[in-house]
């Protein structure tokens, strides 16, 4: 169900002046208002990202200046949901958090871990995604640890997060490619000997091709990604009423099938 922002209690932060109202009506002549009824002005917000960071946000040169991306997809779903518009400030990374803090921007979404540091300055959404990685070998290939893969051909997709999770493995020799599908074969066929996939794809190709098998890379103490929000912002507890639907109906789910690997044998 769609929400509504007004309902959610941010006439203080529109009065605070961190959203702006695009309706353009006069007040006086707004037949909603006498009947006691929110204004139906368009309500947008300022989002923060570093758009050099693919899948999450990035541009893609070949088809334009936009900018999209997992995140982006994110951004744009919580936004219908909540009924409200928003434009995107693209900057350095290193400039995010101070961005949050000034009231520069209303929020961040830019693949941004919710370290102790960070949560000094700004408050941060529920995780949205854990960056959980597997590494996908045959039935009969023996790996059970990443240690086990010390002098052996571990397989990524070219440009994506994989890369460093597999350049983490000690001794192990990269292959990049340009496709999840032609990962998946070359390791049918022998020619390499594990790929590091995300563990939602991982799970779609171990229920379509039962000569695959896994097992989790380890993780950090600080994983997964979240939103970022002034310090006590009304928005943050509005966003994570959304991200907990997504995790529910499978929307998340589809957006990381959408962006971490092809939907496709």
């Amino acid at each position: 169900m769609k929400k509504n922002l007004f309902g959610f209690g941010l006439a203080a932060i529109l009065s605070a002046g961190l959203l702006v109202g695009c309706g353009g009506a006069d007040d006086s002549t707004d037949e909603g208002a006498d009947n006691g009824q929110a204004s139906e002005e368009s309500v947008t917000l300022t989002m923060g990202t570093s758009a050099d960071y693919p899948p999450f946000e990035y541009i893609d040169t070949a088809s334009g200046d936009e900018i999209i991306g997992f995140d982006i997809d994110i951004a744009d779903h919580i936004a219908a949901e909540l009924g409200f518009e928003y434009t995107i400030e693209d900057m350095e990374f290193n400039g995010l958090v101070e961005a949050v803090r000034t009231n520069r921007v209303d929020f961040v979404i830019a693949g941004m871990t919710p370290d102790d540091d960070r949560r000094e300055n700004v408050d941060f959404s529920d995780i949205y995604y854990e960056g959980q990685q597997m590494i996908v070998t045959l039935n009969d290939s023996g790996f059970e640890s990443i240690e086990d893969l010390d002098g052996k051909k571990v397989g990524v997709q070219l440009g994506s997060i994989q890369e460093a999770e597999a350049e983490s493995i000690e001794g192990a020799i990269v292959e990049q490619r340009d496709t999840i599908p032609q990962l998946i074969q070359e390791l049918r066929n022998g020619q390499i000997d594990a790929v590091v996939l995300e563990d939602t794809v991982a799970n779609r190709y171990f229920e379509r091709q039962d000569v695959l098998t896994g097992f989790m890379m380890p993780v950090s103490e600080e994983a997964g990604y979240a939103i970022a929000f002034p310090k006590e912002s009304e928005l943050t507890e509005q966003f994570n009423e959304v991200i907990a639907e997504m995790k529910e109906d499978g929307t998340l789910d589809e957006l990381i099938l959408k962006w971490f690997g092809a939907d496709e044998e």
